[in-house]
């Protein structure tokens, strides 16, 4: 039977397909669930997405009257930008809350987790460094309205983040070792508040393109040379080249785009449209192939170990399609299979799915639903998974979040435990929590924590 936390309780982790439940949020439980197991805890982690000061903008400088009568913009620039909203109009900011826009992410190579806390900043947790008691804030007044962080990869530290006209660029900076700050990007134009660390981060670059449109969407190269961005107000994609700056933007369709995912081999980008469709994309000679859905926009995507499945969620659907590539890059040949998830729409009475995470390893996967029945609503879906080789799910249980009515904002996985993966979820109640879904472990403490089944 699957795990079901009751009301009331929260979820601690898994221990060989159960689901741990405790009353309340503690170390003492988590040390007694899995802390021999693992050789740590993951405390959780408070913050505070809706009660943050906004950024003042500076006073607006008095210009002096000019004789000259100088346009701020020319007539055909002015009516390029009109056109311009009538054929790509702006996302509706209701749509924009609900799909899927990377608000978490693990560093690929420590036990350091970044996360949206707020509507201007990031917050970052080193688990590693015992001597910050407290995260990292990281805030600047060229980064506002965040919508999406990625870590980068092989780069040590260095944070992406999504923001309102750009992407700004964080680098940890230690004693004797201070990351490159490119010109432009002074020591007044950002900000970061430091703990009990020895540690700073540093905004070494903002990427800026002409369009200045907010960003929503990140996603590195998995060799963490180029970085893929999108704007949900612009049917383009942009690929930077990081080390020089340099960004070319790559369109095809008329739709906004919603998300993008690299491949794990980086031999494919798949960019996610909200008018249902998607294409596939060859990164060594940026061919592509369209794929069109009737059942609403995609909500999430996620990739096999190999690169060779991508695992699609839809909106307005309950049922999972995994794409098999069937030959070797560069070909574009693909087909398509379902992966039925029956408790989400015979259970839950769920209308489609919100949001999708596939672990590294591909033996877990997290998902969370559309509405559903009062019982299981703002819960975290849990599944096993199989490769042998088409894939198939069976349901593990549920995680419940700290609070009353708390909700999942976003969710990531973190692979760098041999047991099994870290699943860490922001709640709408103020936390993140972190929670090890150990799949290889012959030792199980109670304690006064138990797994709870329905």
């Amino acid at each position: 039977m699957p795990s079901f936390p009751p009301p009331g309780a929260v979820t601690v982790c898994e221990i060989n397909r159960d689901l741990v439940a405790a009353e309340a949020l503690s170390d003492d439980r988590a040390k007694d669930a899995y802390g021999d197991v693992l050789g740590m805890v993951f405390s959780p982690i408070p913050f505070q997405p809706d009660s943050l000061p906004p950024i003042r903008e500076p006073p607006a400088v008095e210009q002096p009257e000019s004789t000259e009568n100088v346009p701020t913009a020319s007539v055909a620039s002015t009516i390029s930008e009109f056109f311009k909203r009538m054929i790509f109009p702006p996302l509706n900011p209701n749509l924009l809350q609900k799909f899927d826009t990377q608000k978490i992410s693990w560093n690929p190579h420590k036990h350091c987790l970044a996360f949206v806390s707020g509507k201007n900043q990031v917050i970052v947790h080193d688990f590693e460094d015992s001597d910050a008691k407290e995260p990292f804030i990281l805030t600047s007044d060229q980064q506002t309205n965040v919508k999406a962080v990625e870590w980068r990869p092989n780069s040590g530290k260095m944070i992406a983040v999504a923001c309102r006209g750009g992407i700004c660029l964080w680098s940890a900076s230690y004693p004797g070792d201070v990351p490159f700050m490119k010109a432009g990007v002074t020591p007044y134009s950002f900000s970061a508040f430091p703990r009990s660390s020895g540690g700073w981060w540093i905004l070494v670059d903002v990427l800026r393109d002409s369009s200045s449109e907010q960003v929503t969407s990140l996603c590195w190269k998995p060799d963490g040379r180029y970085l893929a961005s999108a704007s949900c107000n612009s049917p383009s994609f942009t690929i930077w080249d990081v080390s020089q700056g340099l960004g070319t933007p790559i369109r095809r369709g008329l739709s906004n785009i919603s998300l993008l995912r690299w491949s794990p081999s980086g031999d494919y980008l798949l960019a996610a449209k909200f008018d249902g469709t998607f294409h596939f994309w060859e990164t060594n000679t940026w061919t592509s192939e369209p794929w069109s859905s009737s059942n609403g926009y995609v909500s999430g995507v996620n990739w096999d170990p190999e690169g060779r499945v991508a695992l699609v969620s839809f909106s307005n659907f309950t049922t999972l399609g995994s794409i098999h590539f069937s030959s070797k890059t560069p070909s574009l040949d693909a087909h398509l299979l379902p992966v039925e998830l029956p408790e989400i729409s015979s259970l839950i009475v769920s209308r489609g799915i919100e949001k999708l995470a596939w672990d590294a390893s591909g033996e877990r996967l997290a998902l969370s639903f559309k509405d559903g029945n009062e019982m299981y609503r703002g819960l975290v879906a849990v599944y096993d998974v199989r490769r042998s080789p088409l894939v198939s799910v069976s349901l593990v249980g549920f995680i419940r979040g700290p609070g009353e009515g708390a909700k999942p904002l976003a969710f990531a996985f973190h692979n760098k435990f041999k047991q099994g993966p870290l699943l860490s979820v922001c709640w709408s109640s103020g936390w993140c929590c972190t929670y090890p879904l150990i799949l290889r472990s012959h030792k199980l403490h109670n304690c006064g924590v138990t797994p709870v089944q329905d």
